[in-house]
């Protein structure tokens, strides 16, 4: 019964949210009703005095387990006492990367307390994905201690979650099997009660209906099937029908989501949750976290989803683990105070954390003005691309070196319509990108966005009105199947190089290891096969091998999915000093408000909108034009033949 209940309160937080965030309109709502409130767990309530920060102590962790792990006295009681206060212990935790002698977790002591909410950032290759694994169970094979509290109900999402069932419904049924067995055992004590008994056996067959129905009740679980369809929609799940063998990784990741989220867990392991999600999606998934009564801890690369969840940062770095009170603004703060004493601050790195810093302080207003500035400074990067030689050699982060002037034409498109099947998948479609913008290309998935990039490469063609490129246009793309696009046989050097010892940018010659380097591939990650490598470090290896070809038109497919925060950065201020045009596709909201121009936005019923400003201020135009939203999947225009 005690599962019962608990399934049935998650059942309910599913169904029962309002949306109110803090980086979108509040205007914008979500799938709604009742929610109750919900005291988020943290520690000062429950250990009284707070614990100091850093090094494993305080928040959502505690540096005690270091204690009693280094300790000989370490007995069962200390254990017991560990188990009862912690959903998680880690202890001398030591992970190797396969093949090879190099420490990626060496000595992570860390408890994490009931209800904390964590947010896990690292560099490529730090080990994040590692200890996800581990505390899920499903890498065994490391040193040390990596226990959950007893009888606790963990929760984990993998990069690549592997689903049993043949179509999405075997998937999810799964997820709310508890609830439905409650249901089943009450109406058949409904048509039992019209049956002949004596007293002694009615009355427990009454008291077993009252709390049945306490449960339905509590649950909301007349309404499960209702609930289910809301966190379907929430996700854009593909439909239950459809066959998993068909899904693309990012339709699987979706049903897994929405599995896990309907199952009841005390302890969420998400390994990029966010990935393939749409932006609305995402706010979605951010308040069912934030709300969820359980343990929480998240690898992601999206910042708006760690300024606005997380009440930890855990640091990984060169092996050990750093908790950091606060969300990620806070963690900004403390760590730019840590490069102030460690004499760091005029490093590249250092300066780039307090220009994050500077910015997401900076007002809404403010951002959109840095977005239209970059329109008025277009001439002036391409003025000053020839001569900025030494500035470039020295910069050590990602540079994208200029292609040729942009004539007035990029791309048109007016009325534009195309179908798939019998889906009118784009209808009506105009726009024209200005030289110098860089627009965000926002939507549900399935919503016809990788359409029309295929239009625009000339992988495909509208079914009537025209699409133009320009004359002018030298196009570069980097797509979202990274391993379609890369030899895993090669070294990372070698596929990246292609055999060179100087990589001309432009006019620029560049030694081809410092290249390497400014991805972030450096000294002996550059020898390692691309099939060894992690998903951020493949995306680095595909994003350098693709914009020394110095086009003037960028075309990026989800270009954050896997990347650490600092590449993310780097990315950003290299989009923003590129002297070109580039489309963008992508989910991440903080990367669109720093970088976009303009958005094209995919908004249902076969609709796009072309708007000139970056994604927080499209967002308030979408409200001003149509209202408040509700999250559904994707629905097409009716194709009317001719």
């Amino acid at each position: 019964m005690k599962i019962v209940l608990a399934i049935s309160a998650v059942l309910t937080l599913v169904n029962s949210f309002t949306l109110q965030p803090r980086h979108l309109p509040k205007s914008l709502s979500y799938p709604s009703v009742k929610f109750p409130k919900q005291q988020v767990s943290v520690v000062g309530p429950h250990y009284g005095k707070k614990k100091k920060q850093g090094g494993g102590g305080g928040g959502g962790y505690d540096k005690r387990a270091q204690k009693a792990s280094s300790s000989s006295s370490s007995s069962t009681a200390q254990t017991d006492r560990l188990d009862s206060e912690f959903m998680f212990t880690l202890q001398k935790l030591k992970k190797k990367v396969p093949n090879s002698e190099r420490m990626v977790l060496n000595g992570v002591d860390l408890a994490f307390y009931p209800g904390a909410k964590i947010g896990v950032v690292g560099s490529n290759g730090s080990g994040k994905s590692s200890l996800l694994k581990i505390m899920a169970g499903v890498d065994k094979d490391f040193d040390g201690v990596a226990r959950p509290k007893p009888g606790a109900r963990v929760g984990y999402l993998a990069q690549e979650p592997v689903l049993e069932g043949k179509t999405v419904k075997e998937c999810i049924d799964p997820a709310v099997a508890s609830s439905r067995a409650v249901i089943d055992e009450y109406n058949d004590i409904s048509v039992k009660l019209g049956e002949s008994m004596s007293d002694e056996e009615m009355e427990q067959t009454m008291d077993r209906f009252n709390e049945l129905q306490d449960q339905i009740d509590a649950g909301d679980l007349w309404e499960l099937d209702r609930t289910v369809e809301r966190a379907m929609d929430a996700l854009r799940c593909p439909p239950e029908d459809a066959l998993i063998e068909n899904l693309s990784g990012g339709e699987k990741r979706r049903v897994a989501l929405a599995a896990l989220l309907l199952q009841n867990h005390d302890l969420l392991l998400l390994d990029e949750p966010t990935n393939h999600l749409d932006a609305e999606s995402v706010q979605w998934l951010e308040v069912f976290l934030e709300q969820f009564k359980g343990t929480v801890v998240c690898i992601t690369h999206d910042r708006y989803f760690l300024e606005n969840v997380a009440q930890w940062i855990l640091e990984l770095d060169k092996g050990q683990g750093f908790p950091h009170e606060g969300n990620y603004s806070r963690w900004l703060e403390e760590k730019a105070k840590r490069l102030e004493r460690e004499k760091q601050s005029e490093s590249a790195s250092a300066k780039t954390l307090q220009q994050e810093l500077e910015w997401i302080k900076s007002t809404p207003k403010a951002k959109g003005n840095k977005s239209k500035a970059r329109l008025n400074r277009y001439e002036e990067l391409l003025l000053q691309s020839p001569g900025r030689s030494d500035e470039v050699r020295n910069r050590g982060e990602i540079y994208i070196p200029p292609g040729p002037r942009l004539g007035d034409v990029v791309v048109t498109a007016d009325g534009v319509n195309k179908a798939f099947g019998d889906k009118m998948l784009l209808k009506d479609v105009s726009f024209d990108l200005p030289p110098g913008s860089i627009v965000g290309v926002v939507g549900p998935n399935g919503a016809g966005k990788t359409t029309l990039v295929r239009m625009i490469t000339g992988q495909d063609t509208p079914d009537s009105g025209t699409l133009k490129v320009g004359d002018s246009v030298n196009m570069v793309t980097v797509g979202q199947e990274r391993m379609d696009e890369l030899n895993g046989d090669n070294t990372a050097y070698e596929e990246i190089c292609e055999g060179r010892d100087d990589i001309e940018l432009g006019q620029i010659s560049i030694n081809a290891r410092a290249y390497c380097g400014w991805f972030g591939i450096k000294s002996g990650l550059q020898q390692s096969k691309v099939k060894d490598l992690s998903g951020g470090e493949r995306n680095r290896c595909l994003l350098a091998k693709a914009v020394k070809s110095a086009g003037n038109f960028l075309i990026f497919d989800e270009p954050t999915n896997d990347l650490d925060s600092e590449t993310i950065r780097s990315l950003e201020n290299s989009l923003l000093d590129f002297a070109g045009c580039a489309l963008v596709v992508s989910h991440d909201r903080y990367f669109l408000d720093k970088i976009a121009t303009h958005i094209l936005a995919f908004e249902g019923e076969s609709k796009v909108h072309f708007f000139q400003g970056n994604y927080g201020e499209y967002l308030d135009d979408k409200v001003k034009r149509l209202g408040e939203t509700v999250l559904k999947r994707v629905t097409y225009a009716k194709l009317v033949n001719a």
